[in-house]
């Protein structure tokens, strides 16, 4: 069909070649002069590759995705200048899931999840630090080293026996290393400096704080920030291992508190519409709107999905007509087809009185009166 005929020299997303050749096009690519970072990757850190349960379920569900021509575009776009990209939509028209397509497409390993809520702020996705449990162990090491008691709580000698000699002192207690309590947020993990970009999907952007947006402006600038408990301790420990938001036990090293990514992230940044955006925040992003998929582009969803070929079904073709018509009164989600169709391949609601209620049950709307 028209959606995969179209393949253009300069795309790397669904672009000519295997998905390997890609990436190494991307990862190769000179970037404009101010988007080239200069992070040193760490060595001994090994980012997530395309393998796992993580990567699968990337896989899987990034594979599903069908992008028409205009979406590649914006997609390739964004790739070729590194800036974010915002992804505007109603719900359900598949802006999430062109992340997982993105990663899946160049293999560009798991997928790393920023849910946005309005209680997020930006540290939550740069790092964690938890500092309540870092003084709760200094308190604890602190009676472990108390001596025992001495003096007149000291255990009387009974006849015959030598006084024990008292207990030293102990030595000064250490705090325990703050690297213990330390991990990188799924932003603080997607700047790491690797010569492979990460995916973020930045989830529901439009759901934050009224902040937010404008605090992320001077990340996205620098590609990097500075995570201050680190900062401070950098004259006594210049190099802390903490975990990431793959793994809290990855140990990637961090010199000087400052992380600077090599390759700027593949940034995904979804909205649903419920709020503006400031101008400054808006010139730094590529903007892409979703529209509802039309019935071809539906039939090849369910295809690639369920392996349902819908032409040659009268029964699914029906439901993809019931879908479009429904929709016209309402919202509905691609995945809410999908599970009618499965439904149907499972035998489920097949008595003749039943189409109307199964209808109202899967196909119910997201937004409008009947929602």
């Amino acid at each position: 069909m028209e959606a995969e005929a179209v393949v253009k020299d300069w795309w790397l997303y669904h672009g000519t070649g295997e998905g390997t050749d890609r990436r190494a096009r991307l990862e190769t690519g000179s970037p404009p002069p101010w988007r080239d970072f200069t992070g040193s990757p760490d060595p001994g850190y090994a980012p997530p590759g395309c393998e796992g349960p993580a990567w699968e379920r990337t896989r899987r569900r990034g594979e599903g995705y069908v992008p028409d021509e205009q979406e590649k575009d914006v997609v390739n776009t964004a790739l070729h200048l590194r800036r974010p990209l915002l992804i505007t939509g109603k719900p359900g028209v598949g802006k999430s899931t062109l992340a997982y397509s993105i990663a899946s497409d160049l293999g560009l390993g798991p997928v790393l999840h920023w849910p946005i809520t309005s209680r997020t702020v930006l540290r939550d996705g740069l790092y964690l630090y938890d500092a309540i449990g870092r003084l709760q162990e200094a308190g604890l090491e602190q009676l472990r080293r108390q001596p025992g008691p001495v003096g007149p709580a000291a255990p009387a000698a009974t006849a015959g026996e030598a006084v024990p000699a008292p207990v030293p002192p102990p030595e000064p207690a250490h705090a325990p290393s703050i690297s213990r309590y330390l991990r990188l947020g799924p932003l603080g993990t997607a700047l790491l400096p690797q010569d492979r970009p990460r995916v973020l999907l930045v989830d529901e952007i439009d759901k934050s704080d009224i902040d937010l947006p404008g605090d992320l402006l001077t990340v996205f600038e620098d590609g990097g920030f500075v995570i201050p408990e680190l900062a401070r301790l950098a004259q006594e420990d210049p190099t802390v291992a903490i975990g990431t938001d793959d793994d809290p036990d990855a140990c990637v090293h961090i010199s000087q508190g400052r992380v600077q990514c090599r390759y700027f992230p593949v940034v995904v940044l979804t909205s649903n519409g419920e709020r503006d955006f400031p101008p400054a925040f808006l010139r730094r992003c590529v903007r892409l709107h979703l529209e509802p998929p039309g019935p071809e582009k539906l039939a090849l969803i369910v295809r690639r999905r369920l392996g349902v070929d819908v032409e040659t079904g009268g029964e699914y073709q029906e439901l993809v007509r019931d879908f479009i018509d429904r929709a016209g009164d309402g919202d509905l989600a691609t995945d809410q087809l999908l599970n009618a169709i499965q439904l149907r391949l499972a035998g489920a609601w097949s008595a003749p009185g039943d189409r109307d209620r199964f209808l109202k049950t899967v196909m119910q709307h997201l937004t409008g009166p009947t929602a």
